[in-house]
């Protein structure tokens, strides 16, 4: 029986995606060019052996048209023979590439795929594709949500009620997931995930001296007197420091059969072993990983407790932590290298971000099985687990 298998996992260091961010200056399509290029030199494959590259992006316009994907093999010096294609479901854009890659090789679709994602959210800033006074959703949507669906900022404060998620925790998360970063860098765990680029070799957005002090003298970044007159349970705790930044960023990882890498003399880094998509609530929006957890595991035949480490991204604190009260799980197994609060979102790219750090831990750490999931806008998610080969 044919397995899916993940022998090589890159990823640029992640910029601040505003203009003087330090990536600021690489078109997106070199972002990408550079995690793909890296990728073939250090698994050492021929890129001609690839049979498709599957890239993720959310704001498909402007630098990032046109099958960005395409034109970043074609940058990278892959033969003109090698496909591309462009995904988007919104942040997990990259992490549903990995899921059609490793079900394309699971099927005998492909013997040899990258997944892989891009964003340049400095140059291209999100909603760029929605031009303004259009309206992407349309009236039937309007029909089904007559008094309208919300922002993800105040989906994430409708979290924070609906779980009575406080600012305290809200902000000794993000204060977590700074540290545990800035701990993995210190320590050189992102050393075999990270490819520098033009002098930048670090994520930018990292702050080792963040604490709570700091960041209780935020403001509420999404309040809105609109909002608040419809939904007075909120308390405006969402801030800048306890959700993700907007960033820029590149990842990729190489997907072949065990038969494959043997043949070729590659190293598995880990196997693909369940996955599972979901969609949940568009107005409550990000909380579909936590069916998509439920699914993911009982499809994979494990529990929670099976489950190693576990990466959720961190669009906002409160995502993760009412995903950990549904799930009980523990949260120091949890984004174990710090998640995008500390080391970004950069949208297309996150997805197989995610994969990239988590499958160099559970190499690090030993672990058995490990569990990816993301919320999405519009209410999806997707979820995946992962086996130590």
């Amino acid at each position: 029986m044919r397995d899916a298998v993940i022998v090589e996992a890159v990823r640029t260091p992640i910029g601040k995606g505003k203009p003087n961010g330090a990536l600021a200056h690489v078109h997106p399509v070199e972002l990408l060019a550079h995690a793909l290029r890296t990728l073939v030199e250090r698994s050492g494959i021929d890129p001609a052996l690839i049979d498709d590259v599957i890239g993720g992006t959310v704001d498909q316009v402007g630098e990032q048209a046109m099958n960005t994907t395409r034109y970043a093999v074609l940058s990278a010096g892959f033969p003109e023979s090698v496909p591309a294609t462009t995904v988007d479901r919104q942040c997990g854009s990259s992490q549903q590439a990995v899921h059609f890659a490793a079900q394309g090789v699971l099927s005998g679709a492909y013997d040899m795929v990258v997944a892989c994602g891009v964003e340049s959210m400095s140059r291209v800033p999100m909603w760029s594709n929605v031009p303004e006074g259009k309206d992407p959703f349309g009236p039937g949507v309007a029909g089904r949500y007559p008094e309208g669906l919300v922002p993800q900022g105040i989906s994430a404060e409708l979290i924070a009620a609906k779980w009575s998620i406080g600012r305290e925790a809200m902000d000794a998360f993000a204060v977590s997931s700074h540290h545990k970063a800035a701990e993995a860098w210190e320590n050189g765990l992102f050393d075999a995930e990270v490819a520098p680029l033009e002098g930048v070799a670090r994520d930018e957005c990292v702050r080792p001296g963040s604490t709570t002090g700091i960041l209780s003298g935020l403001k509420p970044a999404y309040h809105d007197p609109v909002f608040a007159e419809r939904f007075p349970q909120i308390e405006w705790n969402v801030t800048a420091g306890n959700a993700s930044p907007i960033n820029d960023g590149a990842s990729a990882v190489l997907i072949t059969s065990s038969e494959t890498a043997a043949r070729l003399g590659l190293r598995p880094l880990a196997r693909l072993h369940s996955f599972a998509v979901t969609g949940s609530d568009p107005l409550l929006m990000l909380t579909g990983v936590i069916p998509a957890t439920e699914k993911v595991l009982r499809r994979a035949s494990l529990t929670l407790d099976d489950i190693d480490l576990f990466e959720v991204n961190e669009a906002f604190s409160t995502v993760v932590l009412a995903w950990q009260q549904e799930t009980g799980a523990d949260l120091a197994r949890v984004n174990v290298h710090g998640g995008a609060i500390a080391l970004g979102h950069p949208l297309g790219a996150s997805g197989t971000r995610l994969t990239t750090t988590l499958v160099h831990a559970m190499r690090h750490r030993g672990a058995r099985y490990a569990l990816q999931t993301m919320c999405e806008a519009g209410g999806l998610a997707n979820a995946m687990v992962l086996e130590r080969v």
